[in-house]
This record gives C-alpha cells, sequence and structure tokens, in this order.
C-alpha cells in the first residue's frame, strides 16, 4: 500500500514532501506531488500535513 494523491486536488505546495520520512514523495513535471510507491511505508505524515486533503493512504 501507498499513499494516493488526487491530482486534481493537490495544490502543490509541496507540504507533503517535507514531511515524508523516507522521502517518498516529490513534484512532478505539473507541479503537483507524487509518491514513489516502492519507497513509501504508508505512514500517513503527508497526508496529515496536507492543507487540502489531497492525499490519502491505503
Amino acid at each position: 500500500m501507498a499513499a494516493i494523491i488526487e491530482k486534481d486536488t493537490c495544490i502543490g505546495c509541496g507540504a507533503c514532501e517535507g514531511t515524508c520520512p523516507v522521502g517518498a514523495l516529490s513534484m512532478d513535471d505539473e507541479g503537483k506531488s507524487t509518491c514513489d510507491e516502492s519507497a513509501c511505508i504508508s505512514c500517513g505524515a503527508c497526508a496529515g500535513s496536507c492543507p487540502v486533503g489531497a492525499i490519502t493512504v491505503e
């Protein structure tokens, strides 16, 4: 399981990127957050930091 980012909701603020303890999040070419599923540990830190609720963790 990994973080799921709703691209239509993401505002590209980067808040999630700074909270990921394993560096699984980065910004894509469109300025939206993206998750490296192979690195994600599903801790939920990113979901808690997203100001618009664009991230869920399953």
